[in-house]
C-alpha cells in the first residue's frame, strides 16, 4: 500500500510487512498443499488463478455439476487434475489436504463439514452458511476439529484494512456513533447463455434446495433466490458487516429494520434496491445502502466519530480530523492520513490460509467470525422478509419481532 499526507504511527511500515512475513515464515521446500477445487464458478476460477501465483500449492482435482464450468476450472489447474462430478470423490482421496468450495450458498454448510469430517482444510467463500442454524452447526463442528477453515472475507488479510482497524483502536475517531455502509452495483436478468441439460446435473445443483424446474435466471443468479442464497444483504453486507464487528468489536445488533423492493430487475425475489438499519451495542447503528441499478462509487463504508471520521473502501483508506478547516472549495478537511491499496486482498487471504495449513494457527477470518457477519446479514434479511423490525436475543440465539 502507498501513503501520502501524513503517516499514522511509526509501526506502520512494519504492518505493510506483516501479512507477507507471516506468510512466508512457516514454508518448507517441500511442503506443498494439495487442493480440490468444489463449485468452479467465476468466484472459484478467480481464487484459482490466484493460488496459481502463490508458491507451495498444487490444485489436484476440480469439481462441478455443469460440464462448461468444470472444463474451465481444468484449464486453470493444469491438464494433470482430475475432473469430477461428485465432490465427496475428492473428499474420500488421502492425497488431497485441503479444498476450496466455491458453491452457491445452499451447498457450503453441507460440503464444508462434509470436508472437515474427512480431514481435509477448508477455504468457503461468504456467506457461510444460507441460515443462523446453519452457521451455528458450523461454529460447534469446525471448532471441535483439528481443521483450519478460512472464509472469504479478505479484507482481513489486506493491509490497509488493517491499518483501519489499527486507527479505531487507536481512539482517533473518538466516540463513534454511525457507521454508513454502501454498495453499488449495475446488473441485468435475462438474455442469458443457453445451458444445455445434457451438460448440467440440475439435482446435484439443488442438492439440498427444494425439488424445482430448471430455471435459467435460477441457475445464473441463484444469490437472489431465496432457496440458494440472500440476495445483496448476504452477498455484499456480509463483507461490509465483517469490517464492522472486527473494528466496533461486536458480534451481533441488537435489532434490524430493513425495507427493499424490485423497481428494476422484476425476475428476481430478493430486491434490487435495499436500506437496512441495525442497532448494535456500544451505543452506535449501521446503515446498509444497496442498490443493483447504479455502479458509481461501488461500496465501502464510513466510519463516524466525534473526533475524526475513516473512509476505507478496497481501493483507499482516508482519514479526516473533526476540528480541521475545511480545504478551500469543498465540505471537508484534507486526509490527515491517506492510503492507497497497492494488491488485491484475496491474495493475501489465500496466502494466510495455506501459511495456516502449514502452521496450524487461526487463519484470519475463521468460523466464528465468519458466521456472525452472516448471522447479522441474515438478521436484516428477516426484518426484510417480515416487513417490520426484528431483535436479535443473544441468550436464546433467535430472533423476535
Amino acid at each position: 500500500m502507498s501513503c501520502t499526507r501524513r503517516t499514522f504511527l511509526a509501526a506502520t511500515p512494519a504492518l505493510v510487512l506483516g501479512t507477507r512475513l507471516a506468510a512466508s515464515g512457516a514454508q518448507g521446500a517441500n511442503d506443498r498443499v494439495r487442493i480440490g477445487v468444489i463449485g468452479t464458478g467465476g468466484r472459484a476460477r478467480g481464487l484459482m488463478t490466484l493460488l496459481k501465483k502463490l508458491p507451495g500449492n498444487d490444485m489436484v482435482a476440480v469439481c462441478d455439476v455443469y460440464e462448461p464450468r468444470l472444463l474451465q476450472a481444468a484449464e486453470i489447474a493444469g491438464t494433470t487434475a482430475t475432473k469430477i462430478v461428485d465432490y465427496r470423490r475428492i473428499l474420500d482421496d488421502r492425497e488431497i489436504d485441503a479444498v476450496v468450495i466455491g458453491t452457491p450458498d445452499h451447498w457450503h454448510k453441507t460440503i464444508a463439514l462434509d470436508a472437515v469430517a474427512a480431514g481435509k482444510d477448508v477455504y468457503v467463500e461468504k456467506p457461510v452458511s444460507h441460515t443462523i442454524a446453519e452457521g451455528a452447526e458450523m461454529v460447534r463442528v469446525i471448532e471441535a476439529s483439528k481443521q483450519i477453515v478460512q472464509t472469504g472475507t479478505q479484507q482481513r488479510s489486506w493491509d490497509h484494512w488493517v491499518l483501519g482497524k489499527q486507527i479505531v483502536d487507536s481512539g482517533r475517531l473518538g466516540q463513534i456513533t454511525f457507521v454508513h455502509t454502501y454498495w453499488y452495483q449495475h446488473a441485468t436478468a435475462g438474455n442469458y447463455a443457453p445451458v444445455s441439460l445434457e451438460q448440467l446435473d440440475w439435482k446435484r445443483w439443488l442438492g439440498p434446495a427444494p425439488d424445482q424446474p430448471f430455471r435459467p435466471q435460477r441457475f445464473y443468479q441463484w444469490r437472489h433466490f431465496w432457496d440458494f442464497g440472500g440476495g445483496c444483504i448476504t452477498d455484499l453486507m456480509t463483507h461490509w458487516i465483517d469490517v464492522v464487528h472486527w473494528y466496533m468489536d461486536v458480534e451481533a445488533p441488537l435489532s434490524a429494520a430493513t425495507t427493499g423492493h424490485n423497481y428494476n430487475i422484476k425476475l428476481w425475489e430478493a430486491p434490487d434496491t435495499v436500506n437496512a438499519t441495525l442497532e448494535f451495542p456500544k451505543n452506535f447503528m449501521t446503515a446498509y445502502l444497496g442498490t443493483y441499478v447504479s455502479r458509481v462509487d461501488d461500496g465501502g463504508l464510513e466510519f463516524r466519530g466525534d473526533r475524526g471520521t475513516l473512509k476505507i473502501d478496497r481501493a483507499r483508506l482516508a482519514f479526516y480530523r473533526d476540528d480541521a478547516a475545511w480545504a478551500s472549495g469543498t465540505n471537508a478537511p484534507e486526509p490527515d492520513i491517506y492510503v492507497r491499496s497497492s494488491g488485491d486482498g484475496t491474495l493475501t487471504h489465500l496466502e494466510n490460509w495455506l501459511d495456516c495449513i502449514r502452521s496450524r494457527k487461526a487463519p484470519n477470518a475463521h468460523i466464528r467470525v465468519a458466521h456472525q457477519a452472516a448471522r447479522t446479514s441474515h438478521i436484516a434479511n428477516a426484518a426484510l422478509r417480515a416487513g417490520h423490525p426484528v431483535r436479535w436475543n443473544p441468550g436464546a440465539e433467535k430472533i423476535e419481532t
